[in-house]
């Protein structure tokens, strides 16, 4: 093999892992990555599931639920992703990495922030870990940092709580989202049946 042709194959290869691939960042629907410094809906890839993320008064009582709208019809909250890693230098928000979720644009009555947080095991709800609102007062604000993953489609994900690069020997009982149905409400909870999801950017 000549140096020249060797040399263009080191330089292809090079080439090759310094570009960012897409599928290591999430996309939105318009097959665009999704950017920290954007707004998303969140909704349900697969009809019938109920309509676009928002905040759900549970129990009339704080703190709130993350939830789904009853129809596709419902506006919903749209959210904002903070990576973890402070030294993230990418506007872009990556596959299966720690991140923040937090409803903005949000009109409510409880005094606590719109962050996503999952909570103990719910004895109402089977012994499912509820997603709700509000800061991890815990050390290690474990509970706030949530990672989207990557299904067999293109496009479409789960949201998955596993904060691995927050502690990497803690030992998590990792849990997937999906809907649990509770009194004509929709709510999002760890430990049942995934639901895969999609991100429509706010315009």
């Amino acid at each position: 093999m000549s140096m020249k042709l060797f040399g263009s194959i080191v330089l292809a290869a090079w080439f090759f892992m310094a570009t960012p691939s897409r599928a290591q960042y999430v996309i939105d629907t318009n097959g665009e990555p999704v950017d920290n410094d954007e707004q998303y809906y969140i909704k349900p890839a697969i009809t019938d599931n109920g309509g676009r993320f928002t905040l759900i008064n549970r129990n009339d009582s704080c703190p709130l639920n993350v939830g789904l709208e009853n129809t596709d019809t419902g506006l919903g909250y749209p959210v904002k992703f903070t990576h973890f890693a402070l030294n993230v230098q990418d506007e872009d928000i990556g596959v299966n990495r720690d991140l923040k979720v937090e409803f903005v644009e949000v009109s409510s009555t409880c005094v606590q922030t719109t962050e996503w947080r999952v909570a103990e095991n719910d004895s109402g709800s089977g012994g499912r870990r509820l997603v709700i609102s509000g800061r991890d007062e815990s050390a290690g604000l474990y509970g706030n940092y949530f990672r989207i993953v990557e299904t067999e489609r293109a496009g479409i994900y789960n949201f998955r709580w596993c904060p691995m690069e927050l502690c990497s020997t803690c030992g998590f009982v990792c849990g997937t989202g999906g809907i649990l149905r509770e009194n004509g409400k929709i709510l999002f909870a760890l430990d049942g049946t995934a639901l895969p999801v999609v991100f429509q950017k706010k315009t």
